[in-house]
């Protein structure tokens, strides 16, 4: 159990070590990304909306409902 303890504590301070070489972005390139997001994520919920609506017609002309 000691040894278990031991490891993580290498691998957290291996973590920490990592997270200092991180290019984290600025503000404005988070931004820019956030934005770029939220547009596929609206433009992927009206294709599967446009896909779904055209699966229901096509159930419902070869159902006769």
């Amino acid at each position: 159990m000691k040894d278990f303890f031991a490891k993580f504590k290498g691998y957290l301070s291996e973590v920490k070590g990592e997270a200092k070489r991180v290019s984290w972005p600025d503000k404005h390139e988070l931004y820019d990304s956030t934005i770029v997001v939220i547009a596929f994520i609206f433009i992927l919920a009206v294709t599967t909306f446009v896909c779904d609506k055209v699966i229901q017609l096509v159930v419902n002309m070869i159902a006769g409902a």
